[in-house]
């Protein structure tokens, strides 16, 4: 296993779908439901810890040797329900990306070529025999793509600020997130889909919720649906994000495409991009 620090890497965001045990089989459902009962779980953080560990040997291992065994897990309606990490299969998917966001230069040195065709032709043969297979978990970084805040609604926001909690959680770090069930999200997500298509032409937006609209549909109806700032609560001050109602402006806008009020819609939604543009900013500052 890695070794695993105390630092934070602040720069990453997630949609994550929990699924009831139930949605399982029954030997997977067996380990989680094991799992589940331990008294203290990994977080995101130490997944991410260890991802960048493992870039630190030489050669680096762009993708873990082995599947992850760990997992989130969260209750809806006293329904214990689990995210698997998936870690090596995210890896994979994250690899694939890398070559449209980096100049070739830039990739060869942090992952050499060889190790880059040596994880695709792994993950290539891991598909032949797992042609069903994804990942519980979406990732960004630096921001939250604007699709994903579609699934929530305003009163679902959960933010402590960093050292809230009392006894056993004082001193816990800040925490930004929307939970909702399945249900709920792919309420919203087509009802949103169906306003932009009313109004604008197919371009990424509607691309972006398509792609999500799919990508949860895979998953148990009784899942439980959530969009955590994850790293990005670091990166950002307790006044930005006491202040950050994506969710809502989100909302508005589409309530307002709605309605015909392309005014209010378009102020909604420079908020967003506003206060988006300022955080990504910072994945270029000094």
């Amino acid at each position: 296993m890695a070794v695993v620090s105390s630092v934070i890497v602040p720069y990453t965001s997630y949609l994550r779908v929990y699924e009831p045990l139930a949605a399982f089989p029954e030997a997977e459902r067996d380990h989680w439901a094991r799992y589940a009962r331990r008294s203290e779980l990994p977080t995101a953080q130490d997944e991410l810890r260890r991802s960048l560990a493992d870039l630190l040997p030489t050669p680096p291992v762009a993708v873990p040797v082995h599947e992850s065994a760990d997992a989130f897990v969260a209750e809806l309606d006293g329904v214990v329900c689990v995210c698997p990490w998936r870690t090596r299969l995210r890896g994979w998917q994250a690899l694939e990306s890398l070559a449209a966001q980096y100049p070739e230069p830039v990739l060869d040195v942090v992952l050499p070529p060889v190790v880059r065709l040596q994880a695709a032709a792994d993950y290539e043969r891991w598909l032949e025999r797992n042609p069903d297979a994804r990942p519980w978990i979406r990732t960004t970084v630096w921001h939250v793509p604007v699709r994903w805040f579609t699934l929530f609604d305003d009163e679902e926001r959960e933010y402590e600020k960093a050292g809230s909690g009392d006894g056993e959680v004082a001193g816990a770090p800040p925490v930004m997130r929307y939970r909702t069930p399945m249900v709920q999200a792919r309420r919203r997500l087509a009802r949103s889909l169906k306003t932009l298509r009313e109004h604008f032409e197919e371009g990424p937006l509607t691309e972006g919720l398509v792609d999500v609209g799919k990508w949860l549909e895979e998953f148990h109806p009784r899942s439980l649906v959530e969009l955590d700032y994850g790293g990005l609560v670091h990166a950002l001050s307790d006044e930005q994000l006491a202040e950050d109602r994506s969710a809502a402006d989100v909302a508005a806008a589409v309530a307002a495409l709605r309605a015909g009020d392309e005014e209010t819609a378009d102020a909604a939604y420079e908020r967003l991009a506003d206060r988006w543009r300022a955080v990504r900013a910072r994945q270029t500052a000094n």
